[in-house]
């Protein structure tokens, strides 16, 4: 028998491998409980071998995801450094391992705050650097001490920076192993202190029998007399925490030495055993009462079910002594408030947790089993993705094993489950609401659950299920009861019924909506009920109810079926007290599809939406929705364009303008803003024409007034999006008469102005300027990248090679392979606009703020104020009338553009300052303020002339 359990589970395992989506265990059909029995199962010394190489793949994919986090959030940088030297606070004197730690410390968040790739073996050299100052420490003995502080304790700091470093150098093994050794060499400092979110998340789940039995052994001590309630406390805290060490450090030595070794193991590798103490509750005997000791024979199924998950089905688990049972029914109850409270800890929402996103995607899917066989006598079984689970216990009906409820059914102290559905008679006895709870609950016959589930959807639609009843509807095992059902069922109408009632409890319930979620973290049994023709909408609605996160979406089926519920969902699903269109669930569902993941898996689904002609579901929502679905599809629009930019031609051309100006009005900053993100991005295309006849379009299409609608728009929206939204007012304006005085024209160009002298202390502001700044210049990618700086450093003759990769990762903006009369349209686009900024009363001002930017040195803004200089002075030299402007910005700008020209400065900024000199070397009026240059300028214009010809005819110009 134990050959042929172990042949069982082997071939479960290969199964899980070779199936990319696992489907949640049928417990309806299981083992006959003689075979759990059984006295030939494997002992817990038979671990099995753990091969899965997904599974190390996942396990490596959280660790170094953990430490990714270290690189991408400056909060949690600074945490996680005053943590570390909080642990050398206490030194006392000095030492160079910790002169090497804190300079390999420092060293790694500089590496981690550098965004440039221009420097890259720079970067590699004081990577290595960095390893060896911080691998002194972490080779330190643990037993000892330096300086008064713990080796251990410099150690796991070290090991902790190590991790982000081999990160850095995507190196994600060495990385995870690092981590896992910061729980090795100090478990007490990783879990209280350094990384308690992480210890939550990958070792608590290991050792919540430690937590259970903590809480068992607190309520007796509890009842000991008050002189020796203090000790035993004292000394059951320091046992439970000596425990959950040893556990840590048990567990992370195995996953480090299995991540070692992995499928190239000749042998399996131990499974750490974390035995309950023997100390405290010795000490408690006394007080007359059985001991909470997890021994055979004596096991509490539901604290079982409570550490084991459902795995506790299929264990050697002799039935409780029913006297025992009703002794401590109250104590059970109370373990039934611990184990909710593990299951909260082990399902927490990941929302509100700390950890990064890719952690969160990973943290479901499958660890290595290395729990399941400490207490139990059994071969640890395969975890699947849901395998974190905790479930409260659940009667056997073959052995008559009391269920112990919060409150009785029938009066009773305890209820039984039913053998049969016969009476006396031999006839089959009608099903009341209290046996058709208790079958749900309880029962492995599919067919008395499916005739549950019809029998008590007929008494809730009768209101037949009074209030007595209530309390059992919203228990783990009913809910869990139903999902099985759910699962396993082929009756459509039953599947219907099951539907029905989950939506209908959860809808009143925060509680069971929690409940569902955590039963099916991976949505397997709802998106099996979406394939179904007859209920995918029912489905789509009870979903939108549940409200499930994008964690839970990881199947590549969802976007498919979110589109067919957008697209035959328009009637609205009703049963019982629920009435909800199946389209606004469809909107929930795609929200998180686009924007609940990371950059590159948003990136994913939106081609994946565009390939499956999505765009014209979500134009047909805009033009066909209410207000609320109107502002939903502008939202999903605006994510389509900025992780799937080569759509935004498709939508220029289809999408109803109209539609879009209306979502600004009101007062919804979310949706408003991304209705003004949405225009502006379909304005960058990669024709002037296409440009133009958009803008135009814009402007007259429908009965609205939209550049009206811009103005309010411009002066009541957050200072944030008054860049974007004053450029777009500007661009529609300039289509008429350059010439002619515009109070829109005047009122876009002082929000212009008025936000670049705002920018210096505002990051965010920062940006969107230099966004709106790009958006003037008017040339872009057909990805929609702005490539005005690559042209005019291509015209400047300068060599790519020279220069860092944010240059060539830029689309090239070749004159030669456009059309002539689309350059034309651009270069007349060009001089119409600064043309407009020479004539308005912010000319001044607009000068000063763009040198004023320039002079700050912000990375992303002064660019593209030099970008901005650069063809407003090229554009303005064609113009024989823009003298006197052209001098008055020469003598603000002049002083900005020679700095720009300093060593200390890259290679495109001082080309860019250099074009933008030369241009004004060309005017008359410009002359006197810019020569002669002193000796300083010209030597740095004699470096930068083997690069640009501009520096060269500066040059000429000034010897001239």
């Amino acid at each position: 028998m134990a050959s042929s359990l172990r042949d069982l589970l082997a071939q479960e395992a290969s199964i899980e491998r070779k199936t990319p989506k696992p489907r949640k265990a049928r417990r309806l059909k299981r083992l006959d409980d003689a075979d759990l029995t059984h006295p030939d199962l494997p002992n817990p010394s038979s671990p099995l071998l753990l091969a899965d190489e997904n599974a190390s793949h996942t396990v490596i994919s959280i660790l170094s995801g953990y430490a990714g986090r270290f690189i991408k959030d400056p909060s949690f940088r600074q945490t996680v450094r005053e943590k570390c030297l909080a642990v050398t606070a206490c030194t006392r004197g000095a030492h160079a391992v910790l002169t090497n730690l804190e300079l390999g410390m420092e060293a790694t968040e500089k590496l981690s705050e550098e965004q440039s790739a221009s420097q890259r073996d720079l970067k590699i050299r004081s990577l290595r650097n960095s390893i060896r100052l911080l691998s002194v420490a972490a080779a330190l003995n643990g037993s000892g001490y330096t300086c008064g502080v713990q080796n251990s304790h410099l150690s796991a700091c070290a090991h902790l920076y190590l991790s982000v470093l081999y990160r850095i150098e995507s190196d994600d093994l060495a990385s995870a192993r690092h981590m896992l050794q910061v729980f090795a060499d100090a478990p007490y400092l990783a879990r209280k202190s350094l990384l308690p979110d992480l210890w939550d998340h990958f070792f608590l789940p290991h050792l919540l029998h430690l937590k259970v039995w903590y809480n068992k052994e607190v309520e007796l001590t509890e009842k000991c007399n008050s002189g020796q309630r203090d000790k035993h406390m004292k000394s059951l805290r320091r046992t439970y925490n000596d425990q959950l060490d040893l556990g840590t450090t048990r567990f992370a030595t195995y996953y480090k030495d299995w991540l070692k070794e992995g499928t190239k193991a000749h042998a399996p590798i131990p499974v750490p055993n974390v035995p309950l103490p023997q100390g405290p509750s010795d000490s408690v005997e006394t007080l007359g009462q059985r001991s909470v000791s997890l021994s055979r024979g004596t096991i509490n199924r539901r604290l079982y079910r409570a550490v084991f998950g459902g795995a506790a089905e299929n264990e050697d688990i002799e039935p409780e002594n029913v006297e025992d049972t009703k002794i401590d029914l109250q104590r059970d109850l109370n373990l039934d408030l611990h184990a909710e409270e593990e299951q909260s800890i082990c399902n927490r929402d990941l929302d509100n947790s700390d950890m990064g996103l890719k952690e969160k995607e990973l943290v479901n899917e499958v660890l290595p089993s290395a729990d399941m066989s400490r207490h139990t006598g059994v071969a640890p079984t395969p975890r699947k993705s849901y395998s974190f689970r905790l479930f409260s216990c659940r009667s056997d009906s073959h052995r008559n094993v009391i269920t112990i409820t919060p409150k009785p059914l029938k009066k009773e102290e305890d209820m039984s489950i039913p053998k049969s559905s016969t009476n006396s008679n031999g006839k089959d006895s009608p099903i009341t609401p209290e046996k058709a709870i208790s079958l749900i609950s309880n029962s492995d016959n599919l067919k008395l659950c499916e005739t549950a589930i019809r029998e008590l959807t007929k008494a809730w639609s009768d209101s037949r299920v009074g209030p007595t009843l209530r309390p059992f509807l919203s228990t783990s095992s009913f809910i869990e009861g139903i999902l099985e059902i759910s699962s396993t069922s082929k009756d459509e109408e039953v599947l219907d019924m099951a539907i029905s009632l989950l939506a209908e409890l959860a809808r009143k319930d925060e509680i069971i909506k929690h409940m569902i979620l955590n039963s099916d973290p991976q949505l397997e049994i709802f998106l099996r009920l979406l394939h179904m023709k007859n209920l995918f909408l029912k489905t789509a609605v009870t979903l939108y109810i549940l409200k499930p996160k994008a964690k839970q979406m990881l199947s590549l089926d969802w976007m498919q079926l979110v589109l067919q519920i957008l697209e035959f969902g328009d009637e609205p699903q009703t049963w019982f007290s629920i009435k909800c269109s199946p389209r606004i669930s469809g909107l929930y569902l795609l929200h998180q599809l686009l924007m609940g993941f990371d950059e590159d898996r948003n990136s994913e689904n939106a081609k994946q939406l565009v390939a499956l002609s999505g765009l014209d579901v979500l134009i047909g929502g805009l033009q066909m929705g209410d207000v609320k679905e109107r502002k939903s599809c502008v939202v999903l629009l605006a994510a389509c364009v900025r992780y799937e930019g080569s759509c935004r031609r498709y939508l220029a051309e289809h999408i109803k303008k109209e539609c879009v100006v209306k979502s600004l009005l009101g007062n919804q900053i979310k949706s408003s803003g991304a209705a003004l993100y949405l225009l502006c991005e379909l304005v960058c295309l990669d024709r002037m024409s296409q440009m133009k006849k958009f803008l135009k379009e814009l402007k007259q299409e429908g009965s609205l007034n939209t550049m009206h609608i811009l103005l309010v728009y411009l002066q009541q929206s957050p200072i944030q999006q008054r860049p974007l939204a004053a450029v777009l007012l500007l661009l529609i304006d300039i289509l008429g008469d350059p010439l002619q005085f515009s109070v829109y024209r005047e009122e876009a160009v002082d929000a212009i102005v008025s936000a670049l002298e705002n920018s210096s202390c505002n990051r965010k502001l920062q940006e969107q300027c230099a966004k709106a700044l790009l958006l003037l210049a008017g040339r872009f990618s057909s990805s929609g990248k702005a490539t005005s700086e690559a042209t005019l450093l291509r015209r400047a003759g300068l060599d790519d090679t020279l220069v860092g990769e944010s240059f060539r990762s830029v689309e090239p903006y070749k004159v030669q392979d456009l059309l002539l009369e689309e350059e034309n349209l651009t270069e007349e686009h060009l001089k119409n606009l600064a043309i407009v900024l020479s004539k308005t009363g912010n000319s001044k001002r607009l000068f000063v703020a763009l040198s004023n930017c320039i002079s700050d040195n912000t990375p992303t803004l002064s660019r593209s104020c030099l970008v901005t200089v650069a063809w407003l002075s090229g554009s303005l030299t064609s113009s024989h009338s823009s003298g006197t402007f052209l001098a008055s910005a020469c003598s603000i700008l002049t002083p900005r553009l020679l700095d720009s020209l300093g060593c200390d400065r890259t290679a495109e900024e001082r080309v860019l300052a250099s074009f933008s000199l030369l241009n004004f070397a060309k005017c008359e009026e410009c002359v006197p303020k810019l020569f002669p240059l002193d000796k300083e300028t010209i030597s740095l214009l004699q470096d930068l002339a083997d690069v640009t010809w501009t520096a060269k005819e500066l040059l000429f110009a000034c010897w001239g």
